[in-house]
């Protein structure tokens, strides 16, 4: 039996939440998402010998992994101020103690949690998060005991923690057989182990990679999308009414985009000891020009949405029947691979209310039937490409039965390869040709969620008024303290 070839590609993406003058963490996702998702996902690609995936990071989340792992480790061993308020108050009285406003401001971050998935699984984190609820000013939490907001911070962070962790972890088991008045010793172990986590994230999926289960592959530095930083024109290729921003074109676009590549390959090398083959742009954005880019930088493979795939067959008058399988566009190198949307929405937004048993049968009955109907079909390949992050939540146990019997399933498979892009590439030399790639997104196919409307297009106009209005500066100041700070906000914004 001839199988059929299936990519898992999971993107980890965090924004900068750093200010870049004082360091300070705006928001806590990256620490929330190391304990809980970036730990799981490593942790089942090893319980099963073949299961294989493509783990796609950006670099400005692994800078940022990096930096809280600093942080945590000299908090513990000096004391030294964490730059992020609610982590600090695992361990710190001081920001809440004597002050309504920090008081309601840490009850307001501790209720930023699925309600259904995280808090109502807990009766105790449960009851406090209700008593919370009720409260809605400065004054109110005036009359809560300090008891009341070390359990409430204590619990929230416990929520968070992935699944495998709270199945193995000793101390996570200790603390929420415990339940409650929480001492500082827990508390300091408990960030304790949220450094370990964090600090470890980096090394498993290294390690992941040099045992074979893992591609690694990346996006360009902070996330930009590509296209438009190259040509704004680029969005009517899709939306051919669209209104453009009044600006034209981002100044000295071209070379930002490359600024992106050069940064985000420096930063993945230093953190995994190796080039890249891969990358998926920001949000699949993709044009021609893009792609030209990322195959002059020397990537082997990329990956975009479906609806480019259907834009760009109906320009080069092609059916739909050849769409499992690799595209090149004419006068590069680079494999493209385009997302197979009905699929990962499934596993995105479809099956977390079904029994993981029932989902992954519907899963490997509609690709038995893709390969079914694909001719050559050990020569087809099925990208199921989707957020590793943020869709586990709305699962029971953080996706943990789901995951489990999509890796034994999909290894156990006998119609079925688990594989990598590299890996399918090393064994598969048939590709089909595109003339154009219509410019586009995984989102509808097209830039709408970014340009288009007076709204976003003023927002780009005064980003590219920003960059015309620092560009003399930088030209005259090639070596100042400061010049890195100013291209790290431009990147961000």
């Amino acid at each position: 039996m001839d199988k059929i070839n299936v990519v898992l590609l999971w993107h980890m993406h965090q924004p900068e939440y750093r200010d870049v003058t004082t360091g300070e963490y705006r928001l806590p996702w990256t620490y929330l998402h190391a304990i809980k998702d970036y730990v799981d996902m490593a942790a089942h690609l090893e319980r099963y010998e073949g299961a294989r995936a493509v783990v796609n990071f950006a670099p400005i989340l692994l800078e940022q992994l990096e930096d809280y792992g600093r942080r945590i480790q000299a908090n513990l061993e000096t004391g030294e101020k964490i730059p992020d308020t609610l982590l600090s108050c695992l361990v710190s009285d001081d920001f809440f103690i004597e002050n309504d406003q920090n008081r309601l401001w840490l009850i307001q971050a501790c209720l930023r949690a699925n309600d259904e998935r995280l808090v109502k699984r807990y009766p105790i984190y449960d009851c406090l998060v209700q008593m919370a609820q009720r409260l809605t000013s400065p004054e109110s939490v005036s009359y809560l005991y300090r008891q009341y907001f070390i359990d409430l911070v204590v619990w929230y962070h416990l929520a968070w923690m992935g699944e495998t962790v709270k199945r193995e972890n000793p101390l996570i088991k200790r603390l929420i057989e415990k339940g409650r008045q929480f001492s500082h010793q827990d508390r300091r172990e408990l960030l304790s182990l949220i450094g370990q986590i964090t600090v470890n994230i980096i090394p498993s999926y290294r390690t992941l990679m040099e045992a074979g289960k893992v591609e690694l592959s990346m996006s360009p530095y902070a996330h930009p999308m590509l296209p438009l930083l190259i040509d704004f024109d680029s969005t009517r290729e899709a939306m051919p009414d669209a209104p453009l921003p009044e600006a034209g074109s981002y100044p000295g676009g071209p070379e930002r985009v490359q600024w992106h590549i050069d940064q985000g390959l420096a930063v993945f090398e230093r953190c995994f000891g190796t080039r890249p083959q891969g990358c998926w742009p920001s949000e699949g954005g993709v044009s021609d020009a893009t792609i030209r880019e990322l195959d002059t930088a020397g990537f082997k493979w990329l990956a975009t949405g479906d609806n480019v795939l259907n834009h760009s067959l109906i320009k080069q008058g092609l059916g739909d029947d050849c769409r499992h399988q690799a595209f090149v566009l004419k006068n590069t190198e680079s494999r493209i691979f385009f997302r197979d949307d009905g699929l990962s929405d499934l596993i995105g937004f479809t099956y977390s209310s079904w029994h993981a048993d029932d989902a992954i049968n519907d899963l490997l009955q509609h690709i038995h039937t893709i390969r079914d109907h694909c001719e050559d079909q050990n020569q087809r390949i099925v990208s199921i490409i989707l957020d590793g992050e943020n869709a586990w939540e709305y699962y029971p146990e953080n996706g943990y039965y789901l995951l489990d019997t999509l890796y034994r399933r999909l290894s156990e498979d006998e119609g079925i390869h688990l594989t990598t892009y590299s890996d399918y590439m090393a064994q598969q030399e048939n590709v089909q040709n595109l003339d154009h790639v219509v410019a586009g997104s995984w989102v509808y196919g097209t830039f709408s969620t970014w340009i288009g409307d007076p709204d976003k297009n003023r927002a780009w106009d005064l980003l590219c008024q920003a960059k015309k209005d620092i560009d003399p500066w930088l030209a005259q100041h090639p070596e100042h303290d400061l010049r890195d700070k100013v291209l790290n906000q431009l990147a961000i914004c």
